[in-house]
């Protein structure tokens, strides 16, 4: 089967994020800097160098998009991919509801994405991909939940179902 590709389109709420956060992330050590002492200590240094590092991190773990491929579902990164094993897959349902109320466990809420492992009453523990939440896919796997946020959410679902020959939930 040919790889099927979807984007990760942003909702506004994410742009806002990320651009005052960049905003934040670079303006900070840039004004630490024009007003570095002739010796900074240790700390000053390191609150100048922190938040670029930051930013670059989550850059670097930024969602691009999405494929499906030989039974796998790959998370699209700059310059790199996460492969998702689709063996197992019992259940795909798109619901734009799915995020609601998610507590952060591990991860990143809201600099280029939503990414990392979180849980709330409607999902239990699960992992997102996401970049707008109102895009959600849910995929249930034996061992974990996954939510994905593609750009054309029905469709996504859809392939998937077929790929994996599993069936539709209603929301």
């Amino acid at each position: 089967m040919p790889t099927i590709a979807f984007k990760a389109p942003w909702s506004r709420q994410l742009q806002i994020i990320s651009a005052i956060c960049t905003l934040l992330l670079l303006g900070l050590p840039l004004f630490l800097a024009s007003r570095a002492p002739a010796s900074p200590s240790t700390l000053y240094s390191i609150a100048i160098v922190l938040p670029p590092a930051i930013l670059a991190l989550s850059a670097f773990f930024a969602i691009r998009g999405y494929a499906i491929k030989n039974g796998n579902l790959l998370i699209l990164r700059p310059g790199w991919k996460t492969t998702i094993p689709l063996e197992g897959l019992s259940e795909v349902s798109p619901d734009p509801e799915a995020m609601q109320g998610s507590v952060r466990i591990f991860g990143n809420s809201g600099l280029f994405g939503y990414i990392g492992l979180f849980q709330n009453q409607k999902l239990g523990r699960y992992r997102a991909f996401a970049t707008d939440q109102q895009k959600a896919v849910v995929l249930r796997l034996p061992a974990q939940t996954i939510v994905i946020t593609p750009d054309r959410p029905e469709r996504a679902a859809d392939i998937l179902r077929q790929h994996c020959q599993v069936q539709s939930k209603s929301s």
